[in-house]
């Protein structure tokens, strides 16, 4: 009996009754509907939230925000019931309550009372967070509290982005006010420059003046001292002047006096003489000459008299003027020693204030020099805030609060999140599909191995069966993944390659199984399909596995084949398909070994169990 007899012979006996063939079909459906039906509930979840009910509760009383009234809830609200993230019923917080309980909403998003006084806290000195509930029921779907928590994430960015948009916005308008402002400052530091220059010219002209008013002044100080010991001096020299005067009067008085006296008496001397003369018996001839000869001397005496009384009037006047002369030196005096005491306090007075110019005129070329370095501050302070104009600044707000673009690059993607999950469950359906036909099929031929003595043939007569079978059950499934999904294939003809790579490992794997262990073998393989589920890291990454599990996967076909299909599906790198190939080839070629070296022991020995077989062997 040669292979393909042995193989048709399994064949007839799996189609030879009505209820056998229905069995076959039922069996070869299991991995198209196990992987077709899976993959077509969870082919775009994600694209269908919009279905997900979800209460929306909104208490906002609102708040003054930069002298506007807003109220962010309102605003949430109507961002999230206008678009189709998921299926918003804004309602009260009891109507929320009961629908979460009796399961009528997934979950609840409330907008508390003080959100946007929250909010608006920000700009005031005791600021802090606004709040947004989320209230989850894992009794309805633990899941739908997971993508919720990732609804109010979104929620809080999107606010988040409104009051740093906005906040944002007036920054950069006080900052362009700044500007001006910046601007205005610099054109009055360079005015304050330049009058600083001219007062800087003018303070030291003063500093020059004032250095000649302190030497002036100083010898003004010098001079007024002279004079007031040269006024010292005349006073004294007046004074003795006064009185020698006043004595020189004083006698020229007495002289005038006499002088006076005698004049007057002239008359009555002439008028005795001429008396004497006439009792003495002069003729009045002689008398006449005699008083015409002494009339000369009356005549001198009484010119004398005029001159001593004028001589007399003139050293009174002299009296008096060296009297006044003595005054006004005295006064002199005075006036000169104040005025050698107003000169020094001038001359200090006119020191201290060339000391003071001098140093004005220092702290003016301080004071212009620091006025350049504020001009120049100021300039480059304006040149560095930007001169942007309405729709700039606006721009740049937008930018502000939505800083980060994320820009993926894939160098796979897969189509959706089904076809993500795509080779995962092609897997799994596979090894499910094979373990199903092997609770009908006969691992091995008792009348062939009697008959044969060929373990090789046999055992590949026994491969063969469940391994066409799988294939047919490949097929089927790729079909439904390619045309009822509609999911897309890098590499169709190498996606189905594997797929077909992967029955025939997992038939040789579970037909070894058989062999060597029957029944027992036949439950291992539920077993292995179990350890494969979670080691193929088909939906999180196998990195996240324990350590034992983790070890399982580098062991195991089932990772190789989800691997392998990932590559060839989504046009990823092909050379890593060759190792999962070599993997899985070593599993078909030493699960075949294996099943032979069962099937040769069959030839040779007969055990109880050949005697009585098991109900599922």
């Amino acid at each position: 009996m040669k292979v393909p007899q042995m193989i048709a012979a399994e064949l007839r006996r799996l189609t030879s009754s009505r209820m056998s063939l229905i069995a076959l079909v039922a069996l070869l459906l299991v991995p198209i509907l196990y992987g077709g039906l899976y993959l077509w509930a969870n082919q775009d979840p994600y694209g269908s939230l919009s279905r997900v009910p979800v209460a929306l509760v909104v208490d906002d009383t609102g708040a003054t925000v930069n002298g506007q009234q807003r109220n962010f809830g309102d605003e949430v609200a109507d961002e999230l019931l206008g678009g189709d993230t998921f299926e918003w019923h804004q309602v009260s917080t009891d109507a929320a309550t009961a629908g979460l309980e009796n399961g009528d909403f997934d979950f609840i998003v409330e907008v508390p009372a003080d959100f946007s006084a929250s909010i608006a806290s920000i700009s005031t000195d005791a600021p802090r967070q606004a709040d947004i509930v989320l209230r989850t029921n894992d009794a309805n779907n633990y899941l739908a509290s997971t993508i919720g928590t990732q609804a109010v994430a979104r929620i809080q960015s999107t606010v988040a982005q409104k009051v740093v948009d906005q906040g944002g916005l007036t920054l950069l308008n006080a900052l362009s006010t700044i500007r001006v402002k910046l601007t205005d400052a610099a054109s009055g530091a360079q005015q304050l420059v330049d009058g600083l220059g001219t007062a800087r010219d003018g303070s030291t002209r003063l500093a020059d003046g004032a250095g000649a008013l302190a030497s002036g002044t100083a010898q003004l100080r010098d001079g007024a001292t002279t004079l007031r010991d040269g006024a010292a001096q005349v006073s004294s020299g007046a004074q003795q002047v006064a009185a020698g005067t006043q004595q020189v009067a004083t006698v020229a008085d007495r002289v005038a006096s006499a002088s006076a006296d005698a004049a007057s008496l002239l008359p009555t001397a002439r008028a005795d003489i001429a008396q004497r003369l006439a009792d003495a018996g002069v003729d009045p001839a002689r008398i006449a000459e005699v008083l015409a000869a002494l009339d000369p001397v009356g005549q001198r005496l009484t010119d004398a008299n005029t001159r001593v009384q004028t001589a007399v009037g003139q050293i009174d006047q002299l009296s008096a003027g060296a009297q006044q002369v003595s005054t006004g030196a005295q006064q002199l005096a005075s006036g000169s020693a104040a005025l050698a005491d107003g000169a020094a306090s001038a001359a200090d007075g006119a020191a201290q204030l060339s000391d003071g110019a001098s140093s004005l005129d220092g702290g003016i070329a301080q004071l212009a020099d620091g006025a350049a370095q504020l001009q120049t501050g100021l300039a480059d302070g304006v040149n560095q805030i930007p001169d942007t104009d309405d729709a700039t600044r606006a721009s740049q707000a937008s930018t502000l609060s939505d800083p980060v673009a994320v820009s993926t690059s894939a160098l796979t993607q897969a189509q959706n999140y089904g076809a993500g999950l795509a080779p995962f469950f092609a897997a799994l359906a596979a090894w499910i599909g094979i373990y199903a036909l092997f609770l009908i099929v006969k691992p091995v031929s008792r009348r062939a191995v009697t008959a044969l003595h060929s373990p090789l043939r046999v055992t590949l007569a026994g491969w063969l069966t469940p391994a066409l079978l799988g294939g047919l059950q490949m097929l089927g499934l790729f079909g439904v993944l390619a045309l009822a999904l509609g999911f897309s294939f890098a590499n169709p003809l190498a996606t189905l390659g594997i797929l077909l790579l992967a029955t025939a490992t997992y038939a040789a794997i579970v037909l070894a199984l058989n062999v060597w262990l029957g029944s027992v073998g036949q439950f291992l393989g539920l077993v292995l399909m179990v350890l494969q589920l979670v080691t193929a890291g088909g939906t999180f990454p196998w990195q996240t596995l324990p350590a034992p599990l983790a070890a399982l996967h580098h062991v195991l076909p089932m990772g190789y084949v989800v691997d392998a299909m990932r590559q060839v599906m989504y046009g990823g790198d092909l050379d890593r398909v060759w190792l999962d190939l070599a993997v899985l080839g070593t599993w078909l070629v030493g699960a075949g070994i294996f099943a032979a070296i069962g099937v040769g022991r069959m030839t040779r020995f007969r055990t109880l169990r050949d005697l009585q077989p098991s109900v599922i062997g």
